[in-house]
Order: C-alpha cells, then structure tokens, then sequence
C-alpha cells in the first residue's frame, strides 16, 4: 500500500468515526473471544466455520477428525453406557486409523488414536 492510500484509509476511518459509525458495535467492551485459548495451525478456519456456522461436514476431513477429537468428551458424556462410549472411540479412532495410513484431504493429522481405557476412565469420572 502507498503512502497515499494508507492517508487515504486514514482519512476515511477518521470521518467515519467522526459520523460516530463505530459506535455501538457488536462486542464493544467485550474481551475478544479465545483469547485465553492457544492458536492451533487451523485457527483462520476454525474462525471461519464458526463465523458462516458451517458444520462439520463442510469442513476437510483431517480438519473434521481434527474437531471431533476436541468435541470428544461433550459426545461421550450424553453416552449412558460404556459399551456405547467404547463404539464411539472404536469408529472414530477407525476413521484416524484411515487418515494417518492413506493420504487425506487438508492438513495433515498432528494426533494418532484416541486411548479408549483412558477416555472411558475420564467418561467415567465425569458422571
């Protein structure tokens, strides 16, 4: 960008403001969220799913496995029986086990299986 446009840019931000454009804005005074959360590589499309609330099946799929690992236990916890919770991990950890031998559209996966002892003893202690 020039000189000439950044003044450009300059002078419109500031009659915009002066006209009070930027006044009441959504989130205004409010803390900008995930800011307390580390940036993962994928941050830029996570915020943009989120922001078009795009589901999960328009995301890749390493980027889909990606967000159902994170969201894991919330699914797990509306499980009621173990057997159920042990199917979740089994057909989940079969779709990584796919991702991480053949190659997979997006990213590559920077996770390997889910422990299934250890994600049923924290499914436990959660209830």
């Amino acid at each position: 960008m020039s000189d000439r446009q950044a003044r450009g840019v300059d002078r419109a931000i500031q009659e915009a403001e002066a006209r009070g454009e930027f006044k009441n804005l959504p989130g205004a005074g409010k803390p900008l969220p995930g800011l307390d959360r580390p940036l993962h590589d994928d941050w830029w499309l996570h915020q943009q799913a989120t922001r078009d609330n795009l589901g999960l099946d328009a995301l890749p799929p390493a980027l889909r496995l990606s967000k159902e690992r994170e969201t894991l236990p919330e699914r797990l916890d509306a499980l009621a029986d173990e057997g159920e919770v042990r199917a979740v991990i089994a057909e989940l950890n079969e779709r990584i086990r796919k991702a991480l031998i053949g190659p997979v559209e997006g990213p590559p996966l920077r996770f390997g299986l889910i422990d299934a002892d250890e994600a049923v003893a924290a499914w436990r202690s959660r209830r």
